[in-house]
Formats: C-alpha cells, structure tokens, sequence
C-alpha cells in the first residue's frame, strides 16, 4: 500500500523577522493544504529549508506537523542527512512522533558509492519500521542514485518502499520502473515532469508547485490516474510558465516569494539563501496571475 497517491507539498518552513520558525503561521499552511486537496505533507524537505534547521529545530517541526495534522492526510518527514548516524537519529525521532513515512534525501557533498549508498539506506531503514521514500536529486547533491542501486534497496530491505526522482533524466527514471516494476512507489520530484513520470508508472509528485497551487496539482495527477490524459497534459502544460518561474533562482527562494505574493507571512530565507532578485520575481507574480492565482498588491 502506498503512502499516498496524487500531489503531497513539499511545504516551506515560515519564519519569522526575526529568522525562528513561525509555528502559527505554519499551521494556517497546513490547513489552507488540507483544505485545498493537498494528498500528503511533506515536512523538513529541500523546500522547508532543512539545511539550515538545527537538529532540534527539525525535529520539533516535524513534531508540530504531525500533531497539526492529526492523521486527516499522511505526513511524511524529512529525515535526509549526509550523515548516517544523524539520518538515524532524524528518522527515529520522527516515528516517535508519529511521521507515517520518510523522505530520504541522498548524502549530499560526501559522493558516497553506490555500496555506500546502500550501506546508508540499509541502516536507516534497519532503525526504523515505517515506510521510507528515497529521494534521488543529484543536481542538488553531487549523487547520483542509480536505478540498479534502487532495486538492490527495494528488493533487500521491506520498508524502502518508493523512491522520489528529481534527477530529471526520464531514461533513468524508466530503467527504475522497468527494474522494480510494482515493487515501488514512483512519484516526480519535478514539477514540470509530472505527466511524464506518470505514464511511466508514476503515482504522484511531490511538489513545490503544490505550495500555491494545490487544488491544480492534485487534480493533474489525479485526472490522469483516472485516465483522463488529456486533462492533465493540459493542466502540465498550463503550469509550466509558472513551474518555470518558481525554479528561476534556487528553490525555496522563489516559491517562499510566491507566497508572500498571496498575502502569506513565509518570513525570510535562512543564510546563505538571498531574496529574490527583482526581476525574477516580477516575472513570478505575472505567471502566478497568469495561471489564476490571486496576488496580493
């Protein structure tokens, strides 16, 4: 059974003036996504700014997450380190906490091996009993997880259940599906290859898009799980100026920009982000006007 199907948010972290987690605001952004037909949360990711989170800090959003939540829509954290032992520590915490599944970014900077890969992956999942979601982003980590590194995983160890593939090389991510067939969850990391990843076998994305489209991005997924092709190329299609201009500068500067757009408090980016330039952002909020999002003057 998967985790979830259709579009999951790979949701910022709000912050305040001042640079701390903005807690209320984060819980009025998880209700406008369940109230928008967000499928799943996901907590701590590259977009909710894990890498400038203190270990505690992590933690304790994920803790907050999951009580805000309430089990009305799976939350699945962000337990992701370039170290193992904290990766571990990470993970457990999250499950005591009731996450109901895991995202599992690639060590980045160390470039571990494949075997070291597997090393790392076997002894997180060893750690834990809830089901985890690898998540492949090469361009962000110098790692590239390969799909017979995937399948090894799938096949030896119960709980790595799916895999999240943002390396967007759609001959790699068929090689995964054709290795592992119904034995993994394939869900895009990109937001401009949802519909392709989903003819290949997909059963979800999970997004950044989603932070200010959600209602669209679920119904994309959903409409061609139903088998309505052509609606969701459509919806593809449409989104792509906006996906575009959400991944102008390095993700989360544009889409937290997007968000005060709407009149959301998303607070400053963490150093070393920037905010965005000018012109950037002149351009996201005409495709977020242009694709029918309302902007806050």
């Amino acid at each position: 059974m998967a985790i979830f199907k259709g579009a999951g948010v790979a949701i910022v972290t709000p912050m305040k003036a001042d640079g701390e987690v903005n807690y209320d605001v984060l819980g009025e952004m998880l209700e406008a996504q369940i109230q928008g037909g967000t499928d799943a949360i996901i907590i701590c990711g590259t977009t909710g700014e894990s890498a400038t989170l203190t270990e505690e800090e992590h933690s304790a959003v994920i803790r907050y997450a999951i009580k805000k939540v309430n089990k009305r829509i799976p939350v699945i954290a962000g337990t992701g380190s370039n170290c193992t032992a904290t990766a571990i520590k990470l993970s457990k915490e999250a499950e005591k906490d009731g996450a109901d599944g895991l995202l599992l970014v690639t060590p980045y900077y160390n470039k571990a091996t494949q075997n070291g890969l597997i090393a790392h992956y076997t002894a997180i999942a060893n750690a834990v009993n809830i089901p985890i979601i690898l998540y492949n982003v090469p361009s962000r980590t110098g790692c590239n997880l390969l799909p017979e590194t995937i399948a090894k995983l799938v096949k030896n160890v119960k709980n790595i259940v799916g895999v999240k593939e943002a390396s967007g090389n759609i001959s790699q991510i068929a090689k995964v599906k054709l290795l592992c067939g119904d034995d993994i969850d394939l869900y895009s990391g990109n937001d401009d290859q949802v519909v392709p990843i989903l003819s290949l076998g997909g059963i979800g994305v999970i997004s950044v898009l989603s932070n200010v489209a959600p209602r669209e991005t679920h119904d994309m997924v959903m409409d061609y799980l139903n088998g309505d092709l052509e609606k969701a190329r459509e919806m593809q299609l449409k989104a792509l100026p906006l996906i575009n201009a959400l991944f102008s500068e390095v993700n989360p500067i544009p889409v937290k920009k997007a968000m005060s757009f709407m009149g959301w408090e998303a607070g400053p980016l963490r150093a070393p982000l920037s905010e965005m330039e000018d012109a950037h952002a002149e351009v996201l909020r005409q495709a977020m006007k242009d694709f029918g999002i309302k902007v806050v003057d």
